[in-house]
């Protein structure tokens, strides 16, 4: 099975569209959500309008090189037979005879002129033409225009010329002058003949095409330059006025057809736009314009696709009549009739067409005003379209992303307004997202002062701690220090001194290996019920400490404060806050014993008084 004519490497595309643009049939789409440009190969006419707008030479078409070479490699007879456009292509060799032995040098064994073919399908449509019985005809040379037809304008196969192009006739021609076994390459413009060539079999089948930019890459391969080869002219038969054939009424004149205004029967029209526009008067106004239609999709075939890019199209013009007056001027004219009048008898030069139609139903009305909607256009004069997308109208651009061929982004007002209302989204955003961005800054200025607040606090806090002549220690829910002063040190003794010079504060120290267990009990107690021990005497070795502790964190942070009570100051400072303990304590009783003494007294003069009163009311 032959690869795609055409292919797009998505790694090589810039998602430019415009060879999108450029294809007349609409063979290479943009999908929804998708970005890089398909070919839909049923569609593709092989027309090359892609690959010649295309910069960064993303698109390719199918290569022949390596089937060439392979041909060459057997042990078959290969004969090239070579376009008469040749002599426009290769303007940097100073003689068409260089390039005939350079081919040679590849490995074929015959080089043959197409001109030969062309004179005699020439021949064919001067008689076509001539013998005119009330149907025109559309020249049938040029295989982009057939699968233009066959595609999508499928009423008008009829009207194709039924004759072979000059590339079938010439194939035949070969298998004439060389046998039926021999292999046939053809060379030239168009890369459309490349898929023609798989339309025919037997005797008519050309084995591979080489487009004129391949042969260039098999020279370099080989090192094939004109300056190591002499001399070599083409085999015969050659060629009369087909030479002419690269300029698009070439044939017309090999044909010895009246091109004159008034009395001609043929009008002949090159180049995409134009075909496109023949091709829809033909079908619409044909009884009225009463011509045969000469259609060549490429402004001739010397500006074939298969061409080096860069070509210019006079000067191509100029080489071709240029090699056409040379070889004519010592032309033997009675040889060349002989052999048309033997090798027109032989050749068969009918062709058949057959419908390919890819034309897709036409959307509904509704679909189509709501997709110009969409882009933004309401008006008549909205809709009259400014051809950027590659359509005609914006009506026309609106029915083919209905039908699924392209997507409104290629619309390029529509693409422009969806832009400029996401860059006017992207700076409200921005705006949005600078003050957002301030008020970051603030809140961190904020939260950089607090901290330095805090670590200020944390620093007379710490200090404050160290000064207390009473120990302090806090500790995790692990037990482990998170800070103590130096007199809990003192308290601990030389061993956790030398620990602190090594670790200030013994942070991190395990409070289960520096106080013994009823220490650790007391801590492990408020942590766990969150309810504080005060004043409660423990004795440390021969030390009696006053401990209390109490939860800073409930489960995770609790501090203790231990005083030493052998201290002569804690000592005196406790004695004194005891006895002010008992003496308050005293001192409540009493008040309490008198509250209760007078309260008593209190209710046994009112008894006395209540007896006295009721002796006198006796008496009486």
């Amino acid at each position: 099975m032959k690869a795609p004519l055409i292919s797009i490497d998505k790694s090589k595309c810039k998602i430019c569209y415009a060879c999108v643009r450029a294809c007349p049939v609409n063979a290479i789409q943009v999908k929804v959500n998708q970005e890089a440009p398909v070919v839909n190969n049923d569609r593709c006419i092989g027309c090359g309008s892609c690959l010649l707008v295309c910069a960064p030479q993303a698109i390719t078409y199918r290569d022949s090189c390596e089937d060439v070479k392979q041909l060459l490699a057997s042990d078959q007879k290969v004969v090239a037979i070579v376009a008469p456009s040749i002599s426009g292509e290769f303007d940097d060799i100073t003689d068409y005879r260089k390039f005939v032995r350079m081919i040679r040098e590849l490995g074929f064994s015959h080089v043959n002129e197409v001109s030969f073919g062309v004179d005699l399908v020439a021949a064919e449509y001067r008689e076509l033409f001539t013998n005119f019985l009330g149907k025109y005809y559309i020249t049938t040379n040029c295989p982009p225009i057939v699968a233009l037809i066959e595609k999508f304008h499928p009423d008008l196969i009829g009207n194709l010329a039924p004759i072979v192009s000059p590339m079938i006739a010439s194939a035949q021609i070969s298998r004439q002058l060389y046998g039926k076994e021999v292999k046939v390459v053809y060379i030239g413009p168009c890369i459309g003949a490349k898929e023609e060539a798989l339309r025919y079999e037997g005797d008519a089948r050309v084995d591979a095409v080489l487009t004129f930019v391949e042969l260039r890459q098999l020279f370099t391969e080989f090192n094939i330059k004109e300056s190591t080869v002499e001399y070599s002219d083409f085999d015969p038969p050659l060629g009369y006025k087909g030479s002419l054939y690269a300029v698009s009424n070439g044939i017309l004149q090999a044909a010895r057809l009246d091109e004159d205004l008034m009395q001609g029967s043929v009008i002949t029209s090159e180049g995409k736009v134009n075909i496109l526009e023949s091709i829809r008067e033909f079908e619409t106004s044909i009884d009225f314009i009463r011509k045969h239609f000469n259609l060549f999709y490429c402004e001739g075939c010397l500006m074939g696709p298969g061409t080096s890019k860069g070509g210019k199209k006079y000067v191509r013009k100029t080489l071709v009549t240029d090699y056409a007056n040379k070889k004519l001027k010592n032309f033997n004219l009675d040889t060349w009739e002989k052999a048309c009048a033997n090798h027109a008898r032989l050749t068969d030069f009918r062709a058949s067409f057959a419908e390919n139609d890819q034309r897709l139903p036409k959307p509904s009305e509704e679909k189509v005003e709501e997709i110009l909607k969409i882009i933004g256009k309401s008006s008549n004069e909205d809709k009259l379209g400014c051809g950027a997308c590659g359509y005609e109208s914006c009506r026309e651009f609106a029915e083919n992303v209905a039908k699924g061929l392209t997507k409104t982004d290629m619309c390029i007002t529509y693409s422009l307004r969806s832009k400029h209302d996401f860059i006017r989204t992207l700076k409200l955003t921005n705006e949005k997202l600078a003050k957002t961005q301030e008020a970051l800054m603030e809140s961190e200025r904020s939260a950089r002062q607090e901290q330095l607040a805090v670590q200020e606090a944390f620093e007379r806090t710490s200090t404050m701690l160290q000064k207390l002549p009473s120990a302090v220690v806090i500790v995790d829910e692990n037990l482990k220090v998170i800070e103590s002063n130096q007199s809990f040190i003192n308290i601990l003794g030389e061993e956790a001194e030398e620990i602190n010079e090594i670790i200030p504060g013994l942070v991190g120290a395990d409070l289960k290996t520096l106080l013994p267990f009823q220490f650790y009990k007391l801590f492990s107690g408020v942590l766990s019920t969150n309810e504080s021990v005060v004043n409660r005497d423990v004795h440390l070795g021969e030390r009696l400490l006053n401990v209390s502790v109490f939860a800073i964190k409930k489960g995770k942070i609790a501090g203790a404060v231990l005083r030493d009570m052998y201290l002569p100051e804690v000592r005196k400072e406790e004695v004194i806050h005891r006895v002010s303990e008992v003496i308050d304590e005293n001192f409540e009783l009493v008040q309490k014993i008198a509250f209760l003494l007078g309260e008593g007294a209190a209710k046994t003069e009112q008894m006395l008084n209540s007896i006295i009163e009721s002796h006198k009311a006796a008496k009486k």
